[in-house]
């Protein structure tokens, strides 16, 4: 495991943890959990790798057989 330091202002470090202990837990365990979410999301590579996938996917699906005739596509509601 390790270990970081962070410098933070003594009026945050005060609010934080009475935050903290308001929520019975400690002020580590607190910057531990917004870490650990903070590094899952999806990273901006992981989004435009995933959307790339997805068009792809799309394209694969693509037929021209599957075209719709001219008049479909006119075709205009009344």
């Amino acid at each position: 495991m390790k270990n970081i330091t962070v410098s933070i202002d003594e009026e945050l470090h005060r609010r934080a943890r009475v935050r903290a202990a308001e929520k019975e837990t400690s002020l580590s365990a607190v910057v531990k959990e917004f870490l650990t979410r903070f590094a899952e999301e999806e990273t901006e590579f992981e989004r435009k790798k995933r959307q790339q996938d997805e068009v792809l996917a799309g394209i694969a699906k693509f037929r021209g057989g599957s075209r719709i005739s001219r008049d479909e596509i006119h075709r205009r509601d009344k």
